[in-house]
């Protein structure tokens, strides 16, 4: 049983007949038909009759008809609410963000919006997972902000959308003291002699630490592994090691300790993203949101190529 055989079930018992119904509801006669026999099967109570040439209901079918009433009726009620929920500006948002993005963009994003009232209300989470993991956290929060290096395999698009953010350089991270310190552009050549700092497998930037190995035509010596950003600029801020950061989110772009050099013989990028079901997008609270981050990634980039401090290209 559906809406729209209870629909026209009711309007043959308002109008009296099928062809009535049909010019009424704008399809063919014949489909309006097909429709009620469709009805009729659910039930063994016969829903129609015949009265002379004219298909008429019967108790049965008088009986469900007004029963369809009210079923239609909080149809309609239920599309309502989703409507006014979709258009609402306010309401619960679920946003996930890998560490860095989280220490870059949620207090950026947290004051944004309170600068544009009324809002949504926010709850953050961090989820720092693998490349291929990130678009099932789509299941758990309505916004997923992800990470992954530009030279890999695009994000799947069956049941996902995808919103880009920033296209955020990975630089090689120095303290300030180190003699590298001095140039303003380095090669794989230059620093393939360094000892490094990166994360663990599976994980970036310790994938671009092959590129540059090979273009270096050397094994590099890690020293460490540390996935969070902020532990391993400490350890470069102390001059024992280097790394690879990205230019805008870790926190070396705001460390006085560090400086930034491009890499200019590896591409060496990654992509932030915004990962959302189809139907999360909908709801308008939630797409003031996504204006909202990429207003704080403006900002964020902004502030940094134009005389921000600390571990900036300087």
């Amino acid at each position: 049983m559906e809406i729209h055989q209870l629909q026209i079930l009711r309007e043959l018992g308002a109008l009296g007949s099928v062809s009535a119904v049909a010019e009424a509801l704008e399809v063919s006669p014949s489909a309006v038909s097909q429709h009620l026999a469709s009805l009729q099967r659910g039930f063994q109570t016969p829903l129609t009759r015949k009265q002379g040439r004219t298909l008429v209901l019967t108790e049965a079918g008088a009986v469900l008809a007004a029963a369809g009433v009210s079923v239609v009726d909080a149809m309609a009620a239920a599309r309502t609410a989703v409507e006014e929920f979709e258009q609402t500006r306010v309401g619960k948002v679920t946003v996930s963000g890998f560490h860095s993005a989280g220490q870059a963009l949620f207090g950026g994003l947290i004051r944004d919006l309170a600068a544009h009232p009324p809002g949504p209300e926010l709850y953050f989470s961090d989820e720092d997972v693998a490349q291929d993991d990130f678009p099932r956290l789509t299941a758990r929060y309505d916004l997923v902000l992800a990470h992954r290096l530009e030279h890999s395999p695009p994000w799947p698009t069956t049941g996902l959308r995808v919103v880009p953010l920033l296209s955020e350089p990975l630089d090689v991270a120095l303290a300030a003291d180190h003699p590298l310190a001095e140039r303003t552009t380095l090669t794989s050549v230059d620093v393939a002699g360094e000892r490094w700092v990166t994360s663990r497998h599976g994980y970036s930037p310790d994938d671009v630490l092959d590129a540059v190995a090979a273009v270096a035509n050397r094994s590099l010596e890690v020293v460490h592994r540390i996935n969070d950003y902020g532990a391993a600029s400490a350890v470069v801020a102390a001059g024992d090691v280097i790394c690879l950061l990205p230019r805008f989110t870790s926190p070396a772009a705001h460390d006085d300790r560090i400086v930034l050099r491009p890499l200019t013989d590896v591409a060496a990028a990654r992509s932030i993203d915004v990962l959302a079901r189809p139907e999360t997008l909908r709801r308008r609270s939630v797409r003031l949101v996504v204006a909202a981050l990429r207003r704080v990634v403006g900002d964020l980039t902004q502030g940094q190529c134009h005389g921000g401090s600390g571990g900036r290209l300087r």
